[in-house]
């Protein structure tokens, strides 16, 4: 798993607009982390006083694998903007380079001798269809991504310790963002984590 290109937008406007629900006078609202803002994002599953949260736009190109991509999918927090596509380029793609330490050599192997076959005979739609069946779930695609702070909330609560890696490295990602210890990890985690 790997991320790269990562671009946060709105923090500062959308800490702003936490504060304007309880003002007179937006104006006069600053992009300080107050306490209040804090709490705000700290607040519970449905509560609602998170929804600043969603202002934070974070987009990222993720390296994954296939395993990870049907789980992301399944969660709904992402927006693909693109992403790399077997129906278009597996017979192109370096397979030993697609596939994540996992894969066993002998599953690449066969996968390398029907992409030589389908390469042979490219008008064989059952030749191109038996190399995409057969691609494992450790194969590596990159997509471009765009998702908001709160929806990485979520997904930080269900999935940093997750037994897939990839899902547990995504979570130090999280981690990583501009100001997440105070707008996105729980602070039970991080008491927890000060405790080891």
């Amino acid at each position: 798993m790997r991320v790269s290109n990562v671009k946060v937008s709105d923090l500062e406007e959308s800490i702003k607009a936490s504060k304007y629900p309880m003002s007179i006078s937006p104006d006069s609202c600053t992009t300080e982390i107050t306490n209040t803002a804090k709490a705000l994002a700290q607040s519970g599953k449905g509560e609602g006083h998170d929804q600043f949260l969603t202002g934070i736009t974070v987009s990222f190109d993720l390296q994954c694998s296939n395993k990870m991509w049907v789980e992301m999918e399944r969660y709904r927090f992402v927006s693909f903007v693109s992403s790399q596509s077997t129906m278009h380029r597996i017979t192109r793609f370096n397979i030993r380079e697609q596939c994540n330490g996992y894969v066993d050599d002998v599953i690449i192997k066969r996968l390398e001798e029907l992409q030589e076959e389908a390469i042979a005979d490219p008008a064989n739609e059952e030749k191109r269809l038996k190399l995409l069946y057969n691609i494992p779930s450790g194969f590596e695609l990159t997509a471009r991504l765009t998702t908001n702070y709160r929806a990485l909330k979520t997904v930080y609560a269900q999935r940093h310790n997750h037994r897939l890696p990839e899902w547990r490295a995504f979570c130090k990602f999280i981690e990583l963002l501009p100001e997440a210890k105070n707008l996105i990890v729980p602070k039970k985690e991080q008491e927890q984590e000060k405790g080891n």
